[in-house]
């Protein structure tokens, strides 16, 4: 069977010039992730130097932010599957806008405090969760198939851009009116998001499965884990990410708190290295269609993974200091830039050769694996650095960063000379493993690598 051709408005199937409802798609999604980078910079400050908070109590946060992906990966996956896609991203980000509004307001009333933020942290996890799915899920309805790994590059390229341009406006807003004040920010951020999206021409319903006899979420959600566990290549994809996820969740939950204390950068700092990493994401989705037609996705992927090992490096050695601070920044962009090449190729990849009604609960499979690491990731960085100290947690996520090299290495994907161009025919799983192969015709071509 062939794959279904996207719903696309009339003339937008051949190019993504003038592609009103991938544009709009766009913009929403910029908007929103803009505005979430002013508050990845306020939220550290806003709990490290106003609120006192510990290593400990900082892993918690960041734990409590990734539990909901854990707790509801695999259910919405199968919710999205069946659902309209654009109406759930306009209801999650107007939910989002009213929930980090709650901490300027708890600084006006004097309320604000460590269990607030964590709340809020709770509530907007899982909003996010309902949120990604749904906007990653739309984008094979939204585009042609030979324009898939075109589209997510671009989408990597402008949330590269939006989350340089709102982490160095959020140090700015920060540094003019506090942190708790850029909240406010962020939640416009969110409203201009859901009116984005209320304007995206109808992609239409539920892929054709999506209209299937309903049956238990359960049984649901056991197809997208077999579908990930049975096909070979997706399987290895999931598997480097996973681990990359639990490391990067065990680095990330102290990364703005070991800049904040050990290496003094303060929110000024903070904000130059959060966006110099924004800017490498930036150049590295703009190059990943290049990269990969010139190297093939099999080499991308493995040296992508590669150079995220290495530049995590240079964290271990920080010490006070502005010289200190330029490397850093250097190497947050030559890690971000090879996490957007790799993150774009493996997605582009995945949703090539998922069957169209599979499309959210395989992600979600893969969402639930490899963000739902992460509170358990942020908990063990805890544990680790209020037991032996906070460098020797970033040396154990360091160190985990080189498995899913070698798991890369050993794999088919390192063999894959070029992108595949359609996905399996629907109906036994156990088959699907058999379409993969690296030998197709490439296709015209969004952190870490993630899912």
């Amino acid at each position: 069977m062939s794959l279904p051709t996207p719903r696309t408005p009339s003339g937008e199937g051949a190019s993504l010039r003038g592609h009103r409802a991938f544009t709009g798609y766009l913009a929403g999604e910029s908007a929103g992730l803009a505005g979430s980078s002013v508050h990845l910079v306020a939220l550290p400050v806003l709990a490290v130097l106003e609120l006192d908070a510990s290593a400990g109590q900082v892993t918690l946060l960041a734990s409590l932010s990734h539990l909901p992906t854990f707790l509801l990966a695999l259910p919405t996956g199968a919710v999205v599957d069946r659902q309209h896609k654009r109406a759930l991203m306009v209801g999650t980000d107007l939910a989002a806008a009213a929930i980090v509004a709650v901490i300027p307001v708890a600084t006006l009333t004097g309320r604000l405090s460590m269990p607030v933020l964590c709340v809020v942290a709770l509530l907007l996890g899982a909003v996010t969760v309902v949120h990604q799915a749904a906007a990653i899920a739309i984008v094979p309805q939204l585009v042609a198939p030979a324009l898939l790994h075109q589209a997510n590059s671009r989408v990597g390229a402008a949330f590269g851009a939006a989350d340089t341009a709102g982490t160095y406006l959020g140090t700015a807003v920060v540094a003019l009116v506090g942190a708790a004040r850029a909240f406010w920010l962020d939640s416009l951020s969110y409203l201009v998001s859901a009116w984005c999206a209320s304007r995206i021409p109808n992609p239409g319903g539920p892929a054709a499965g999506g209209m299937r006899r309903r049956r238990r979420i359960a049984g649901e959600i056991g197809e997208g884990l077999a579908y990930t566990a049975r096909t070979p290549l997706v399987r290895d994809l999931v598997l480097a990410l996973t681990v990359t996820g639990f490391a990067t969740g065990l680095t990330g939950a102290l990364f703005a708190f070991h800049l904040l204390t050990a290496v003094d950068a303060g929110p000024v700092g903070l904000g130059v290295v959060m966006g110099a990493s924004g800017v490498g994401a930036l150049v590295g989705a703009l190059l990943a269609p290049r990269i990969v037609a010139r190297f093939g996705p099999g080499r991308t992927l493995v040296a992508g993974f590669a150079t995220c090992a290495v530049t995590d490096v240079p964290l271990l050695l920080a010490r006070p200091g502005a010289g200190w601070l330029a490397v850093l920044a250097l190497a947050g962009a030559c890690q971000l830039a090879a996490a957007a090449v790799a993150g774009t190729t493996q997605r582009s990849l995945r949703q090539q050769i998922c069957p169209p009604e599979l499309q959210s609960r395989a992600q979600q499979t893969s969402t639930w694996l490899v963000s739902g690491s992460k509170p358990f990731a942020a908990l063990t960085g805890g544990g680790l650095a209020t037991a032996y100290g906070v460098r020797v947690a970033l040396l154990a996520g360091a160190l985990l960063l080189l498995v899913p090299v070698a798991v890369l290495w050993r794999s088919p994907v390192r063999r894959m000379a070029a992108m595949p161009v359609a996905a399996p025919a629907v109906g036994d799983l156990g088959g699907v493993g058999g379409v993969v192969g690296g030998n197709r015709s490439p296709a015209d071509r969004p952190g870490k690598p993630g899912p």
